[in-house]
């Protein structure tokens, strides 16, 4: 199996720019199309979404609808083949710094602890140390993780592994959390546990966040709206509005008419693209 470097988990990244105003996101009739050996694939055809600051949008759809495909257009890992990407007001042209990403697998290096994992993100950035050391006590304190400081990955539950990806995602203050179906290897039990705790430090950091998931009652407790996307090539189906409290509680979330009432469409709406495949 290849050794995973420190370097391999950060990438190439483009110099902090100044914020545009307006939009947090915006994607303008965007595709994306690339050849297999085989045949043209679209992955992507005329998805336009512009997200506020401090919004949290959901994105749900049929598997291989081309949902982490538009979350790599906004990071710059990937360029559209037509239309218009931008964070910030900036144009997306390359990789960028002023985002943070959680993926589905933690991607902890097994030889470093808690606190070195967090921090790496740090150096990567040349932080200054004594902020950079701030910062991540400050994390390791609001994602509940303080007593585990000096533990490895291997010695961590899988849902405690995923608050230290997130520690590392947020810890240059992202304006912009990108999250990539993270609780999706998680237990039943876990993966509510950890939409309760992201609810939470949601609230604290107001950072926009946009989620890909496959789980319709994660997307509806999380979000302030919910993309519903079509099967591929993927598009927007339709943005469902949450008109839910700000402060959630989870039990009473999940009996809420709004609830139901949001979860139900989204259903409809998948279960129409799954008979359009």
């Amino acid at each position: 199996m290849t050794r995973m470097t420190e370097s391999d988990t950060i990438g190439a990244i483009e110099p902090d720019r100044p914020h545009g105003s307006g939009s947090a996101v915006d994607l303008l009739d965007v595709a994306v199309r690339f050849r297999t050996k085989k045949r043209d694939v679209t992955a992507l055809q005329e998805v336009s979404l512009q997200v506020a600051p401090e919004e949290f949008v959901a994105i749900v759809g049929p598997s291989g609808c081309g949902k982490s495909t538009l979350l790599k257009l906004v990071s710059g890992l990937l360029q559209p083949s037509s239309g218009d990407v931008r964070l910030l007001g900036d144009p997306v042209s390359k990789p960028r710094r002023d985002v943070g990403y959680v993926f589905q697998r933690a991607a902890l290096l097994e030889w470093r602890s808690v606190r070195r994992n967090i921090a790496l993100q740090a150096e990567m950035r040349k932080m200054p140390t004594a902020e950079a050391a701030a910062r991540v006590d400050e994390l390791i304190a609001m994602t509940g993780l303080r007593g585990f400081e000096d533990a490895y990955p291997h010695e961590l539950s899988g849902g405690m592994q995923q608050r230290v990806s997130l520690c590392r995602a947020l810890l240059h203050r992202p304006p912009v959390l990108l999250m990539d179906e993270p609780f999706g290897a998680l237990d039943a039990l876990t993966r509510e546990q950890m939409n309760v705790e992201l609810r939470r430090i949601r609230q604290e950091t107001r950072t926009t966040v946009l989620l890909v998931t496959h789980s319709i009652a994660e997307a509806v407790y999380l979000a302030d709206r919910v993309v519903v996307m079509t099967a591929r090539p993927g598009t927007v189906a339709e943005i469902i509005d949450v008109d839910l409290p700000t402060e959630r509680d989870y039990a009473e979330t999940l009996t809420h008419p709004e609830f139901a009432r949001a979860s139900g469409r989204i259903r409809e709406l998948l279960g129409a693209a799954s008979a359009a495949e």
